[in-house]
């Protein structure tokens, strides 16, 4: 074990290699392309699956084959032995020397308190599925969460079709407006208890860590907006996009948070998605 240990952190001790882990982490469930990972990290196809081959053979990833396209994702149970082993190898009972980072046998007996929650999705452009996110949570569970989204670009504004979907089913579309992301990474802003990408390209860049440490995981939806066609093909698009969104949000409303500890609540969030993500 301990040598397995050894090798997965050299391994990680490279700072590309930890890049596609830590891109592969925040997409967890999904398996992600080769050629996704290289255009996110600009990688060229050699060195990057050189990588690769390293991170599998220290078995912190693995790989699954789909027509002609290799995807990937971290294998969990290696991560989580991983980390289990440093932490009780270092903390030795002792809770306390490790701050803030609990020992599972801690962290696993704290439920989430009976109070109202905030939650932010974010999106690329915050134009269509992070918007689609807020409104429904807001509508759906605005007693029990206090729904927020933004982008990662730098300016947007709200699509249009995004708009008319909203309105149809009866959303009040005055109160949204598009947002940067930085809105919420200053001191005053408020603190997130949930943070839920919901597009790949914002799932795959790099964010700064979130105070708080909130309850994380990626809901990928295809974008909408690159829906080609008809005005009546691309309305389509929007509406399945909302649907997606919809059925998983409501299925994270419905959670007992207050009966839920951390680790139950982390995998409770990520298997929403788990069931639809590409296989």
């Amino acid at each position: 074990m301990e040598n397995e240990i050894v090798t997965r952190l050299a391994t990680l001790g490279h700072p590309q290699r930890l890049a596609i882990f830590r891109l592969l982490m925040r997409r967890h469930p999904n398996r992600v392309p080769a050629g996704e990972i290289g255009e996110a990290l600009n990688l060229k196809p050699s060195t990057l699956s050189a990588y690769l081959s390293a991170l599998m053979r220290a078995g912190l990833v693995t790989q699954d084959r789909q027509g002609t396209s290799l995807r990937y994702r971290p294998d969990m149970a290696a991560v989580g032995e991983t980390l289990d082993y440093l932490l009780l190898d270092c903390c030795r009972g002792r809770a306390e020397v490790c701050a803030p980072f609990p020992l599972p046998s801690s962290s696993g007996s704290e439920t989430m308190s009976d109070r109202k929650y905030n939650v932010l999705f974010i999106c690329t452009g915050n134009s269509a599925r992070s918007i689609f996110a807020e409104s429904i949570l807001r509508d759906w569970a605005g007693a029990r969460f206090t729904a927020y989204s933004a982008g990662t670009k730098p300016y947007s504004e709200l699509n249009p079709f995004a708009v008319q979907v909203l309105q149809d089913k009866g959303h009040d579309t005055a109160i949204l407006r598009a947002k940067n992301v930085a809105e919420f990474q200053v001191p005053d802003a408020p603190v997130m208890d949930f943070v839920f990408t919901v597009c790949d390209q914002a799932a795959n860049e790099e964010c700064p860590p979130w105070p708080g440490q909130p309850i994380s995981a990626h809901w990928g939806v295809p974008d909408p907006v690159k829906a080609e066609g008809s005005d009546a093909e691309k309305s389509l698009a929007f509406q399945h996009a909302y649907g997606a969104l919809k059925n998983r949000i409501k299925a994270f409303a419905a959670l007992p948070l207050d009966q839920l500890d951390r680790i139950a609540l982390q995998k409770a969030v990520d298997d929403i998605a788990k069931d639809e993500a590409p296989a």
